[in-house]
């Protein structure tokens, strides 16, 4: 599984904190920046990020910002992604089970890199449970901006 990764200056340290971790579990990822604590503005990030999810180069996102809030906007504005800002690892069970999020949003001002390294797990493990739950995505698929 191949993991897109971006974040805005606040989710810098966490981003590379993940990075590692993703490498040391086997993970392939591409790193879509930010590459420094430098000021920058989050809906780049969150946009490169999904575009290549949505596009099928990766198969799940993670983006980073200090609240996780304002970059899952950015990513969700693209046609294709359900992007969850969980700050645990029930949401990101659930937001998987259920929504089949394709990005993963985090708030490295609100999650430490061990709890952060937990909800990645589980949201990279869990599978789309089908079923009914098929029906609703297919529903939020086809809202229109």
């Amino acid at each position: 599984m191949k993991i897109a990764i971006g974040c805005d200056h606040g989710g810098y340290l966490l981003k590379e904190e993940l990075l590692t971790w993703l490498k040391d579990n086997g993970y392939e990822y591409e790193d879509f920046g930010c590459f420094s604590t430098e000021s920058v503005d989050y809906p780049a990030y969150g946009e490169k990020v999904a575009r290549s999810v949505a596009s099928g180069a990766c198969e799940r996102g993670i983006v980073i910002c200090t609240t996780g809030i304002g970059i899952s906007i950015a990513a969700n504005k693209v046609k294709g992604i359900r992007c969850a800002h969980c700050g645990d690892p029930l949401s990101a069970e659930m937001t998987r089970r259920h929504n089949d999020a394709n990005v993963l949003a985090l708030g490295a001002g609100i999650v430490g890199p061990n709890l952060a390294k937990r909800i990645v797990d589980v949201f990279l493990q869990t599978e789309f449970e089908g079923g009914r739950h098929a029906r609703r995505v297919q529903q939020l698929n086809s809202i229109e901006a």
